[in-house]
């Protein structure tokens, strides 16, 4: 099976799960609508037949012989609408319910997924794929129950009435539906086609959309409005051009076919029933026949547009679930070890890796962090420092040998775990779009609010914080954009504060303080660091000096260990970056030959 139809057949897992949890609300919501159809569509035209037939043969047509048939008819009118209100107001609850579900599943399912998935995919673009895979529900169970089920079931009805009076009319109208049904069924095939290419056209305009709101600052810096508006026109043309084709082979191809074997049907059936009423029934039979097939046959015509919105809500679901069809790369282990760690030590043993598509990193690297030491990782760009923390947070797997933390091996850890014993400040921290507080209660939720406060002052966010509008209980905007960079490293420095965790992870964590702030946070860092466990990444040397050791990366190989001051001594690596730091920070050009 294809990629694609993998996907549609998970949605229809999804939501069929959904559907049989909830039995007490779907089994009504499906069949109410379809028992309201009959009432209206099928029995009452049985009550004008029998009425016309009295009428036509001279019995008696008084109001006292006519009243029970308009009571019986008034009685199947108001029964269809009971019927009706009990179908809206279970599927009411179906919708609700499932849709609520949905997104939870939708949430879980992106929350389970690797770094390199969200690298790969626009945050627009799944935000969009996400919420339609939910919403769609409502559109699909809505189709299903009061357009196909409502429509299909009666046929039944009709088919055991038409039966007493004549089985040629049965015959010949389930005949010539399923006739229709073989020759439009490629056409269908071949118009889900187009509708994937339509569908990917819309997910690529929402992409686009989303990659320019997010990087807006960037498109104003290089006066680059026309250049992405005639991206986004070019995008959006395409979308547009897909579209019609998809709407215009249903209506030149699929119904153009459907008009003509809808009048045939119609034309036979009542051709049938003029030639036996009078062997049967009389005038009350043709009646009945033209009735049912002209109700029975309008599905032949509303079966494209029921395809077509069951085909949409489940094709823009599929985009979603696609997604999920990729098992991510990092998962937790079958069956995993309690977290028992004996101390904080950190190992990295005979370490192979390699990002994909690119020639190996690291090749048998050995590295000890010994429990409570302080660890500098510095070098030139693409050394290999970041990495090795991320590979650390095991935000992705190693290609040979093991890390360890207090002797256990993290790839035989819950991911949850492990993480919990680590406070990691990134160089580009994320920020949400809550107040100044959230942010930082965000590493301990159960935090009070003097703990927060506490955590804050440490890392000197109060400084600019008292002086917001909201103070602490200010929203800093989307990706904190009301912050300066320097003032995000601090907020980001006081999640690490309050997460307590016995070990620090800091990646450039002061990289874009000004000198000023950054004496005050490296002054908080040392006292935070205080008997833990800290593996720092740094480019400016200065904020490294002090560290218990500093390892030297050069194309992912250690190249120099030691102290401050003895790797000033032997004059390798180190005692170059030192000398041509400016400021103390490390400059990425290459001397001149």
């Amino acid at each position: 099976m294809s990629s694609r139809g993998s996907a549609l057949m998970l949605v229809l897992r999804y939501y069929g799960r959904e559907l049989t949890h909830r039995k007490r609300y779907s089994v009504p919501a499906l069949l109410a609508p379809a028992l309201g159809n009959v009432c209206q569509l099928y029995a009452a035209p049985l009550v004008v037949a029998a009425v016309v037939q009295r009428l036509a043969t001279g019995g008696p047509a008084g109001p006292g012989e006519l009243a029970p048939y308009l009571i019986a008819f008034g009685a199947l009118l108001l029964l269809a609408e009971v019927w009706w209100r009990i179908g809206f107001h279970c599927m009411n609850r179906v919708d609700a319910y499932g849709i609520e579900s949905l997104y939870i599943v939708a949430m879980d399912a992106l929350l389970a997924k690797d770094a390199a998935f969200f690298h790969t995919n626009f945050a627009g673009s799944l935000t969009k794929r996400s919420l339609s895979f939910a919403s769609r529900f409502e559109e699909f169970v809505d189709t299903l129950s009061f357009d196909l089920v409502a429509s299909v079931l009666p046929l039944t009805f009709a088919a055991v009435m038409l039966w007493r009076y004549d089985p040629a009319l049965v015959v010949v109208l389930l005949g010539l539906i399923l006739f229709t049904g073989v020759l439009i069924a490629p056409l269908i095939r071949r118009r889900q086609r187009l509708v994937d290419e339509r569908e990917a056209a819309v997910a690529a305009v929402s992409g686009h959309v989303a990659d320019c709101v997010a990087n807006v600052a960037v498109v104003r810096a290089f006066a680059a409005e026309e250049q992405e508006a005639a991206e986004h026109r070019r995008r959006v043309a395409d979308q547009r051009r897909k579209a019609l084709r998809s709407w215009d082979y249903a209506n030149l191809r699929i119904d153009t076919l459907v008009t003509p074997l809808v009048a045939i049907t119609n034309v036979a059936g009542l051709a049938v029933a003029l030639a036996s009423h009078k062997r049967h029934a009389g005038v009350e039979m043709v009646l009945v026949a033209f009735t049912y097939y002209w109700n029975a046959t309008s599905i032949m015509f509303r079966f494209n547009m029921i395809y077509r919105r069951l085909e949409s809500a489940l094709t823009e679901a599929a985009q979603f679930t696609e997604l999920l069809l990729t098992p991510p790369s990092v998962v937790d282990p079958v069956d995993p070890e309690p977290l028992r760690p004996n101390g904080t030590e950190i190992r990295f043993e005979r370490v192979d890796f390699a990002h994909p598509g690119t020639p190996a990193l690291f090749t048998g690297l050995d590295l000890r962090v010994a429990d409570g030491t302080k660890v500098g990782l510095v070098g030139r760009s693409g050394g290999g420092k970041t990495t090795l923390t991320q590979l650390l947070l095991r935000t992705a797997d190693i290609g040979g040998g093991r890390i360890t933390v207090g002797g256990q091996d993290i790839a035989r850890l819950r991911q949850a775990d492990l993480r919990g014993l680590i406070a990691y400040v990134p160089q580009d921290p994320s920020m949400f779009h809550r107040t100044l507080a959230e942010n930082i209660r965000f590493a301990r939720p159960g935090a009070t609010d003097a703990e927060v406060r506490a955590a804050a002052e440490a890392a000197h966010v109060l400084e600019f914080a008292d002086e917001l509008p909201q103070g602490i209980d200010t929203l800093i905007g989307e990706r904190g954009v009301k912050l300066s960079g320097g003032q995000r490293q601090r907020v980001a420095l006081a999640r690490a504060i309050l997460r307590d965790a016995p070990i620090l992870l800091l990646d450039e964590a002061t990289s874009a303080l000004d000198s000023e702030s950054e004496v005050l946070v490296q002054r908080a860092l040392w006292r935070v660091m205080a008997g833990r466990t800290a593996l720092v990444v740094a480019h400016r040397l200065s904020t490294v000096a002090g560290m218990d050791r500093l390892v030297v990366l050069d194309h992912g190989r250690i190249v120099e260990q030691g102290t401050h001051a003895e790797l000033l001594r032997g004059e390798g690596n180190y005692a170059q970056l030192w000398r041509r730091q400016s400021g103390g920070f490390l400059g990425e050009q290459v001397t001149a030959r």
